[in-house]
């Protein structure tokens, strides 16, 4: 029996690592259009840490698939897509929410690594590398929430 679960793990392994390699020559195909947020150093790093997760969520207990399984992923895909959908926003305070909320799904991810780690379905190790890439993203985040709220006084002047 844990045999053919570690041949399942090993196989979605492989099987995200083979899509997102996929995906990444895709992306740099020089004939495709870059949009500016596929640009951001905070779009990039949150985009790998959604690899990171998918990847180590694949080895958490089955009966989670439904529960902080999903609820993890959900909430690491919703740091890039806010981050993408507001720099497709037209003004500065419409960008800077989208920002916000792509902070407060970060927050949300560090409290599901903190939550998994307490039951046992993240090691130590795990935990600390991917609560690092999390915090590191929030000061991302906020770094660039702060310069967009400076050219929104800006353009109020």
């Amino acid at each position: 029996m844990k045999l053919s679960k570690l041949l399942v793990e090993m196989y979605n392994y492989l099987f995200l690592n083979y899509c997102f390699s996929l995906i990444c020559s895709i992306k740099t195909n020089d004939k495709m259009y870059k949009f500016y947020f596929e640009k951001l150093d905070v779009w990039n790093n949150a985009r790998v840490l959604v690899k990171e997760i998918y990847l180590v969520t694949s080895t958490f207990p089955d009966h989670e698939l439904f529960g902080i399984t999903n609820q993890i992923r959900r909430a690491s895909t919703s740091i890039t897509a806010n981050i993408a959908e507001g720099m497709s926003r037209q003004t500065e305070k419409e960008k800077s929410r989208f920002i916000n909320i792509s902070f407060s799904s970060c927050v949300e991810v560090i409290n599901f690594l903190i939550i998994s780690n307490d039951l046992g379905f993240l090691s130590n190790k795990n935990y600390e590398q991917l609560r690092v890439k999390a915090e590191g993203i929030t000061y991302q985040l906020n770094s660039l929430n702060k310069s967009l709220n400076k050219n929104q006084r800006g353009q109020d002047n």
